[in-house]
């Protein structure tokens, strides 16, 4: 029986995942550089604002005022450092890396300044858009030179996991619901344990710590490096009554469900809903793969000592998993382990397509992902490099990041997934969608788990009235410096 993947690489221009096991070998897409020496004191020159500007965006953001960076552009010393070629600010997780995190984040400051990098745990990017930017563009207006420059010119690197460059990425989103141009391409050091988001656009899996050059090396492709865009997806949360306890730092609480009208609603409503929304811009999942990923979320909470690293992380994941009925038959008695057609309904709209289209659960699978890159799971790509004849009999398109296209595909049990996984075989396609709506109902069961971006929630579910999730396409694109 012939195999849907593809043996022959693709040779498109545009930035697509690494399906090879070499990948997960790789600790950083940086290899190109490897034979380039750079000299710190001339990075450091592109790199850094003159002080004035540091202040002025570092005051602005501590008090929350765009205002109160005004006494530094009166100030301003004609001694002061000239406009810089290439900006940039840094974010850091400085509890992500493991012992590595405020090590990084040090080594950071010294290359640059330490106005220019921001832990996370003191200032939020958000803050950084509203007030931050704010306080260049007020004074770009104003007939300052280097802060119209600088702010036309600067770019974002995050240092985290792929949850910390989502969160980024959605607070640089602001500026495009504002019209406030231009918007900052983000580069990536990976913190995290997947890192997903940056092997996608080259910036590997790991950060080789070890390596004395590679920030350095990573600074310079981060001001270089080309642009590429990401679609983001956006998720409204219907559920009825109870509030999610649980609530992750992906999904806000909003006054409004705007669920698409056309497609009606059957059955009761509840007099009172709660909504939630948020964006995510590699995966959402429901079922048991989300289940596992809860439980391994808070067993590291519970138990912090555990989490010494990536690698850490993995061997307890995997171990976590065979505890948690990922691997059991899905004929035992506890629902929670059945198959999702015992709870769910999907609904699509395909490409170019206004129509809402009802498609089937396939049998006896037990999570469903709507995956927007190739890059899962630590690099694998569950959805496979699929040969031409299997796309046209399936009415599938090549996938890529950018193509306001969800890959929607289900995983069966613990053994499906880890085949999966190591790219023995496909994950079992479903569809490719534009917008997509799942409708869920309890039943037996009390609970479904879902997670979006690796950060998971345990979602209450009730008998009577059903629970919605609706996923849309964000209509700006995110801007990626490509780190190959």
């Amino acid at each position: 029986m012939d195999s849907p993947t593809s043996a022959a690489d693709s040779s498109t221009a545009r930035i697509v995942a690494r399906t090879s096991m070499m990948d997960s070998i790789r600790a950083c897409g940086l290899s190109g550089l490897a034979g380039v020496r750079i000299d710190k004191e001339e990075l450091r020159r592109r790199l850094l604002m003159p002080h004035y500007l540091r202040l002025a965006m570092l005051d602005s953001i501590r008090k929350k005022d765009v205002d109160a960076a005004d006494q530094h552009f009166r100030l301003r010393g004609s001694d002061d450092a000239p406009c810089p070629e290439s900006p940039i600010v840094v974010f850091i997780n400085s509890r992500s890396g493991g012992r590595h995190g405020p090590v990084l984040k040090e080594r950071l400051q010294q290359l640059i300044s330490e106005e220019q990098v921001f832990d996370l745990q003191d200032v939020k990017p958000h803050e950084f858009v509203r007030y931050g930017l704010a306080c260049l563009e007020k004074w770009a207006n104003n007939g300052d030179l280097c802060a119209k420059e600088t702010r036309q010119k600067i770019r974002v690197v995050v240092a985290g996991g792929d949850g910390t460059i989502g969160w980024v990425l959605g607070c640089l989103g602001e500026l495009h619901q504002k019209d406030r141009e231009s918007v900052p391409p983000v580069a990536i050091i990976p913190l995290g344990t997947g890192n997903d988001l940056s092997r996608s656009f080259g910036w590997g899996g790991s950060f080789p710590f070890a390596w004395k050059s590679a920030i350095k090396r990573t600074l310079h492709r981060a001001t270089t490096g080309p642009i590429c865009r990401l679609d983001g997806w956006h998720v409204v949360l219907q559920m009825p009554g109870t509030e999610l306890v649980d609530r992750p730092h992906s999904l806000k609480v909003t006054e409004e469900c705007n669920l698409d009208q056309t497609l009606k609603i059957e059955g009761d409503v509840p007099d009172k809903v709660n909504c939630y929304e948020g964006v995510f811009y590699n995966y959402f999942s429901i079922g048991m793969d989300a289940q596992v990923a809860y439980g391994f979320h808070h067993l590291r909470n519970e138990k912090p000592y555990l989490a010494q690293g990536p690698i850490t992380n993995k061997i307890i994941y995997s171990g976590y998993s065979c505890t948690q009925g990922w691997f059991l038959t899905p004929c035992i008695s506890d629902p929670s382990l059945r198959e999702l057609k015992n709870i769910l309904r999907i609904y699509i709209k395909r490409v170019n397509c206004s129509e809402w289209e009802q498609i089937p659960v396939p049998k006896s699978v037990r999570a469903i992902v709507a995956l927007n890159l190739h890059n899962y799971g630590s690099g694998r790509n569950p959805w496979g490099n699929l040969k031409p004849d299997y796309l046209e009999k399936r009415g599938f398109v090549e996938a890529h990041s950018d193509d306001g296209l969800l890959e929607i595909f289900g995983l069966k049990h613990g053994w499906h997934a880890s085949f999966v996984m190591v790219e023995l075989i496909s994950a079992k396609h479903i569809a490719q969608a534009a917008s997509i709506r799942l409708e869920i109902r309890g039943g037996e069961w009390k609970d479904a788990f879902m997670q979006m971006d690796g950060e998971p929630w345990k979602q209450p579910m009730s008998k009577e009235y059903s629970t919605f999730v609706e996923i849309k396409r964000v209509p700006f694109q995110s801007l990626m410096i490509s780190g190959e």
